[in-house]
């Protein structure tokens, strides 16, 4: 094998390594970026179920109040 085509490989060879340390940089910087946007959508889903919680509870509540306003409009007076 000639140097120039030794030259040639080893250049390549030194983008290919190049490219592989860029790559696992991305793949680190996207798995930390994944893992925030896990934990976002857990709090996101927590709240979510908190909030329709409430909303059961205000619905009772006021299906309640109702009920007993139906009751003083039937009974006489």
């Amino acid at each position: 094998m000639s140097v120039d085509k030794l030259e040639t490989l080893e250049v390549r060879v030194k983008k290919m390594l190049d490219l592989i340390v860029e790559l696992r940089r991305d793949k680190s910087h996207l798995e930390q970026e994944l893992e925030s946007a896990r934990e976002q959508l857990a709090k996101q889903q927590e709240l979510t179920e908190g909030w329709e919680d409430e909303r059961g509870a205000i619905r009772t509540r006021i299906e309640k109040v109702l009920g007993e306003l139906e009751f003083l409009e039937r009974s006489p007076e």
